[in-house]
């Protein structure tokens, strides 16, 4: 499984982000209703990046340009700390820290950084390993499905509440599930998506029940109490 074609799964991810995030966020440029801050334009316009990153690398690779795809791979190196970046100042704007327990509103953007960083990482350490390396980049880019799904479901379906978020990261475990089946047989990275699904089950336990020990309920007071916006 070489997974040349995940950059046009991605782009249709990319409609979809469009769809789950036009009521909420697109339509109001129509309207004249939007009063985003900085924040909120900085995290999208990085969040569009990547994803153009994810589109544009695997069709690269497809066609053989491999001294473009290396030196559009090397532009990550950069982008990612911005990304996380982004992630970090708009948590630290939206988050109330008058709440009586914020450990559990800083999960909510933390979790999809450690999926992100876990794909990533493993992208980057086997770089030099194709099947392993497209195996990382496809996690790093399923941090983005949860995020965009929950959109779905919440402002265009209408299914809010658990019922709504659990339809909405459901489609990432139908997703590894069916890559695990499907590459049941390769010899090389068949460690990673199983990596991957029981780190989502993790993030996913912490998240559902609302598991916020002493010290990351402390790390999140500290973290909102940040005067950085």
């Amino acid at each position: 499984m070489k997974f040349q074609n995940t950059g046009y799964y991605y782009l249709g991810l990319l409609i979809i982000t469009f769809l789950g995030f036009w009521p909420s966020y697109f339509s109001k440029f129509f309207d004249g209703t939007a009063d985003f801050n900085q924040y909120f334009h900085f995290h999208a316009i990085t969040a569009f990046l990547w994803v153009g990153m994810l589109i544009i690398q695997p069709i690269l690779i497809r066609r053989k340009k491999h001294e473009l795809h290396k030196a559009v791979g090397k532009f990550s190196y950069l982008l990612v700390p911005i990304l996380f970046v982004s992630v970090a100042l708009l948590a630290n704007n939206r988050i109330d820290p008058e709440l009586e327990f914020v450990g559990p509103e800083v999960w909510i953007p933390f979790k999809d950084l450690i999926i992100f960083s876990l794909g990533f990482g493993i992208a980057i350490k086997f770089k030099n390993s194709m099947p392993i390396h497209a195996r990382g980049m496809i996690v790093a880019g399923m941090a983005l499905i949860e995020p965009v799904m929950a959109r779905v479901m919440f402002n265009v379906l209408d299914i809010q509440g658990l019922t709504g978020y659990l339809l909405a990261i459901s489609v990432d475990y139908i997703i590894l599930v069916v890559l695990i089946i499907l590459e049941r047989n390769e010899k090389r990275g068949r460690w990673v998506f199983p990596l991957a699904l029981a780190t989502f089950f993790f993030i996913h336990t912490i998240g559902i029940f609302k598991i916020n020990p002493g010290f990351w309920e402390s790390f999140s007071r500290w973290f909102v109490s940040l005067p950085i916006t």
